[in-house]
């Protein structure tokens, strides 16, 4: 019962917190046309175990029970699953709200899979403050740094337009232009994960590299972006590995 008024309570603070921004500082061009935020945090009355955090989108989403269960009797798992890219206020604020609601020994972040419409300069420019944000609503807290996932089937940027009618025929979310910032590709996911790597490395901030062990490996997906049980799996046992070496005996 706790479990789920801990739930209602930050989602609504959450909303709050979203109403009383400032809309003029942030366009509509910069949001998706669906923005999301979802906030669970287990045994929010207990004490007696480590308390971790995952920072992430639908992805994180997608292990955060299993890493739960791996860690169940060592930590107690929340989660922090938003679309808000990183130069949107709003995900500071999501991020100011739950780091604030309690103490977490472990912090778990990712960032890249979302706001495709924003470009890797962009992402370059917002991240310091992102990491600020998170250091300092998480003060004494392990910190570790997950590298956003790949796609099942690349979507590369071509350089050409359709020059035959077969061409145009072609399935099209495969074809796209240079100038087209507003889809994921392998090469995007990996120019954002050089870009976080040169930040988090600067600091010391420990890697969790969940991008390679997916890549050549359709059989773990369940669509292009997410994963089905067999992928999730293998996600959750690295994540609680990882997190594992940073809990206290």
């Amino acid at each position: 019962m706790k479990r789920h008024f801990v739930r209602s309570l930050l989602f609504t603070s959450c909303f709050t917190s979203l109403a009383l921004a400032t809309p003029s500082e942030v366009s509509p061009a910069a949001r998706e046309s669906i923005e999301w935020c979802d906030i669970w945090i287990p045994q929010a009355n207990q004490t007696a175990l480590p308390r971790v955090l995952l920072i992430g989108d639908s992805i994180t989403r997608g292990y955060d029970s299993e890493v739960e269960k791996r860690l169940a009797g060592k930590a107690y798992v929340a989660r922090l699953a938003t679309s808000a890219f990183l130069s949107d206020p709003m995900l500071l604020k999501e991020i100011e709200l739950v780091l604030g609601s309690m103490k977490f020994d472990v912090v778990h972040f990712n960032n890249g899979m979302h706001g495709w419409q924003h470009s890797e300069d962009e992402y370059r420019q917002a991240f310091p403050e992102f990491l600020v944000t998170i250091q300092k609503h998480a003060q004494g807290a392990k910190l570790i740094w997950a590298a956003t996932t790949p796609l099942k089937e690349n979507i590369s940027v071509v350089s050409k337009e359709p020059s035959s009618t077969t061409d145009k025929s072609l399935d099209t979310h495969k074809l796209m232009l240079k100038t087209d910032l507003t889809r994921a590709s392998d090469e995007r996911i990996a120019t954002r994960n050089a870009i976080a790597l040169e930040f988090v490395k600067a600091q010391g901030i420990p890697v969790d590299d969940l991008n390679t062990p997916m890549l050549g490996h359709p059989e773990y997906y369940n669509g292009n972006v997410h994963f089905n049980s067999q992928g999730i799996a293998l996600q959750a046992d690295q994540v609680a590995a990882e997190i594992e070496k940073f809990l206290k005996n």
